[in-house]
């Protein structure tokens, strides 16, 4: 990782553009690996690491040379998860009275609520059910922070430009497990997703697709995801914030066991820097 701008030391760091500023935010919330000294968990490190979008960060390292900022999350997402509502949460988890609405969906009923209640299916994440004081304390401490990091950069760069072109970036396994919806199927190089057209205008979305297949990757559209909290939370496509959610298929750069990179990670890579820069270049075109 090249000197962040702002470190929050165990929760998210920030790099800014070292290019002119154009109006381009990346974030990557599932890559941490900072695990909390009290993060009482009962699984394997192994099984850990399968919630971890590894690397992520690095692949979009490139952001701030065209000018665009990256944000990165330090914390692990099977502590708190960043891409779920505060109120996406399984009462069953809790000890205690909790003090707020609570608006489980159907992640939740997978075991994969802002909290998560299973690691993998059927294997609970922890032993005993957690305070209620320790999870607001995940929320306030990790999940807070991380979604005004984000706010803030995707402000500060609508300020000055009028528009913002956000990508919320993800790893994804490459079949799909029983605690997705698409159980047992194989999965593209790529999936796009902006809540079916909700989140982003059809020329990012388009514009991001058109460029991946030009790299020669199989690449699919709200097909099996279909964006989640931050891009919902953080787009507004009238105002001109516009976010695209973009999972990478692991198997391009991952080893499933080990979880280190392959040697096709380089190339990769390079790739990904490529979609970064033709973005770059698109967008300046649409702010000139």
């Amino acid at each position: 990782m090249h000197q962040a701008d702002v470190v929050i030391p165990g929760v998210l760091y920030r790099r800014d553009p070292v290019a002119e500023m154009l109006p381009l935010v990346i974030d990557s919330p599932h890559n941490g690996t900072d695990w909390p000294a009290d993060f009482d968990h009962q699984v394997t490190l192994a099984e850990l690491m399968t919630s971890v979008d590894a690397y992520v960060d690095e692949l979009f390292a490139h952001a701030p040379g065209v000018g665009g900022t990256l944000l990165a999350a330090l914390f692990p997402r099977a502590y708190v998860d960043a891409n779920r509502a505060e109120d996406d949460l399984d009462a069953k988890l809790l000890d205690g009275d909790w003090p707020h609405a609570l608006n489980p969906t159907r992640k939740t009923e997978f075991g994969m609520g802002v909290i998560r209640r299973l690691i993998l299916k059927g294997r609970p994440l922890y032993g005993q059910a957690l305070p209620v004081e320790q999870v607001l304390h995940r929320l306030q401490t990790y999940h807070r922070p991380y979604h005004s990091a984000l706010a803030s950069a995707i402000d500060r760069a609508h300020a000055r430009h009028g528009v913002v072109f956000h990508i919320n970036a993800h790893s994804m396994k490459p079949v799909g497990n029983s605690m997705n919806d698409d159980h047992g199927r194989a999965r593209p190089d790529m999936v796009l997703s902006d809540r079916e057209g909700a989140t982003c205008c059809p020329a990012f979305i388009g514009h991001t697709a058109e460029i991946l297949r030009g790299l020669g990757y199989r690449v699919a559209i709200n097909d099996p995801y279909k964006g989640a909290e931050i891009v919902q939370r953080h787009s507004d496509p009238a105002a001109g914030r516009h976010s695209l959610q973009i999972e990478i298929n692991r198997a391009l750069y991952l080893d499933p066991e080990t979880f280190e990179r392959l040697d096709d990670f380089g190339l990769l890579k390079d790739n990904v820097d490529r979609l970064v820069v033709e973005l770059a270049d698109w967008i300046r075109h649409r702010i000139d």
